[in-house]
């Protein structure tokens, strides 16, 4: 790959895992037009009921939270979690009504280290984050630790194969197998059912784990 191009996409890559600035801004748009479907579908395979407590883990420009909210009702809560420090001030000036009434938290932290109670929620949503994560079991325990019993999390992610011919995914991107991601939410005590999202130009998976 040419130097100059290898270093476009390791920008792109960076910015999609940990959106900064005023670059970052507009990546956080871009996250919610192209992630929206399978935001979508997440909120819709986490099975929320209104007044529910739900996550949305790494939110990037804030699409899941609006959805999150939207079927929590009046008496639900939503948490939102974020890395980006840019992200979080764009949700807190996007949602300052719903933070001011408490029906949203909006927290900085990450996958392995969430700043959330044990057993405190019913549903957790985390799509395209998991590309981001060294420490995967790691990651699942964290997902797993947080949820009530008869709580779900859906991860989302693009198909890995169709993923790695994304010329960005080449810079940072941890593209991992399915089976590999069931397995590690089977490993933190969750059951696990895979649903393919068959979508062009690039197909994608949810893998929901839900507590007994």
């Amino acid at each position: 790959m040419n130097p100059l191009v290898a270093r476009v996409m390791s920008t792109v890559a960076g910015q999609l895992g940990h959106p900064s600035g005023l670059l970052g801004k507009g990546v956080g748009r871009i996250l919610d037009r192209t992630n929206r479907f399978v935001i979508q579908e997440s909120v819709l395979g986490a099975a929320i009921v209104p007044g529910e407590a739900a996550a949305d883990i790494g939110f990037g420009g804030g699409v899941g939270l609006s959805l999150l909210l939207d079927r929590v009702g009046a008496d639900g809560t939503v948490h939102g979690v974020e890395l980006s420090r840019d992200m979080l001030a764009g949700a807190r000036s996007r949602f300052t009504r719903e933070i001011g009434t408490g029906r949203l938290r909006v927290l900085e932290g990450s996958l392995t280290e969430l700043p959330l109670a044990d057993a405190s929620l019913d549903a957790v949503i985390t799509v395209n984050t998991v590309y981001f994560v060294a420490e995967l079991d790691l990651a699942c325990a964290e997902l797993a630790r947080v949820l009530r019993p008869q709580g779900r999390v859906v991860i989302g992610i693009g198909d890995p194969d169709a993923m790695s011919s994304l010329p960005f995914t080449a810079h940072g991107f941890r593209l991992r197998p399915v089976a590999e991601l069931t397995d590690a939410l089977e490993r933190v005590g969750l059951t696990v059912e895979h649903r393919a999202l068959e979508r062009k130009p690039l197909p994608g998976h949810l893998l929901i784990g839900r507590r007994a």
